[in-house]
């Protein structure tokens, strides 16, 4: 593992870090591997190409490719080094074969499991990782609502989905709650949602150090009010037996466990479901600080940096029963 800068980690930070690991052993491993870079890692565009083509094609180039997971062979890690901007650059990137994605980012897509003909709504969708990576999961038959708030990141959005030949989505523009408001107005209802929401970003910090910088507590509980919201609208238009999965990258248990279990003791017609990953989860925390969380809570999904070798995660998977 190539090894950084140590970051500048705020004290508090530490010490909510410290209660949720389970022992001293295991905090000190996620320090140590906050100080490591990520694997390099793609995902095959499917849309265009086959993995296996792909794969011949990158290797012509000398690129050392490892497939970790069998069962999802478009998952790729680039093992060399290679050259700065090769990985951006690169005829088969600018063809849209492949897009460059963390591991830990493809995972929520996987929980989700779209299939051919569905309607489904990606409510916080740029730059499009995720959403061109439905798109693929659909074989672009049925249709993707792909919204995002902020025109500069619509734009990046728009450009994504055009390189990646993901043609069954519509983008819209519009606030998360407001946009679920509307739809609920003009009578649509999803098969699968997924929120992939607005968060502390304190998993990214292997790739995005200044995330660091910018940790605040008060940006916590802000967003954790912002994310209960977007949930609470979204089940308002998915259809019953339908799915949502709820998504951050972040390990704060306001963001993550407090949203579940208040959408969970808020609907009584949601339930939760387990997650299957083929990357190591641990059990979501039904205890934190002062706070109790209902026990079903646990069938959520925690991914730490130093369990997988990724960035880290959270994933729920929300069904609306009849």
């Amino acid at each position: 593992m190539f090894m950084k800068k140590p970051l500048d980690l705020k004290p508090l930070f530490l010490e909510r870090m410290k209660q949720i690991f389970e022992n001293e052993k295991d905090f000190q491993n996620y320090l140590k591997f906050l100080e490591t870079e990520p694997p390099v890692s793609i995902r095959c565009n499917t849309l265009k190409i086959s993995p296996d083509e792909l794969k011949k094609r990158l290797e012509s180039k000398r690129w050392q490719i490892k497939q970790p997971f069998k069962e999802y062979p478009e998952i790729m890690i680039i093992e060399n080094e290679l050259q700065p901007g090769e990985l951006g650059r690169s005829l088969e990137h600018l063809l849209g074969y492949y897009y460059v994605q963390e591991i830990s980012s493809m995972l929520p897509v996987l929980a989700l499991n779209p299939k051919k003909g569905e309607l489904v709504l990606d409510l916080c969708a740029s730059p499009g990782s995720k959403t061109t990576q439905i798109s693929a999961k659909m074989e672009n038959q049925g249709t993707i609502i792909a919204n995002e708030i902020s025109l500069g990141r619509v734009k990046i959005l728009a450009s994504n989905t055009e390189r990646c030949g993901a043609s069954n989505i519509i983008i819209t523009k519009k606030e998360g709650t407001a946009l679920c408001k509307r739809l609920k107005d003009s009578g649509f209802e999803f098969d699968k949602i997924l929120i992939d929401a607005p968060c502390s970003g304190e998993g990214t910090l292997r790739s995005t150090p200044k995330t660091a910088l910018m940790w605040n507590i008060h940006t916590v509980k802000k967003l954790s009010k912002i994310q209960k919201h977007l949930v609470e609208a979204a089940l308002e238009i998915l259809k019953s037996n339908g799915e949502i999965v709820y998504s951050t990258c972040t390990h704060a248990p306001e963001e993550n466990e407090e949203v579940v279990d208040f959408v969970l003791k808020s609907f009584p017609n949601v339930k939760i479901e387990a997650i299957k990953l083929p990357v190591k989860c641990r059990p979501g925390m039904n205890k934190w600080q002062n706070e109790t969380y209902g026990k079903s809570v646990e069938k959520t999904c925690r991914i730490y940096p130093q369990d997988n070798n990724t960035e880290g995660f959270f994933i729920a998977k929300l069904r609306k029963v009849k």
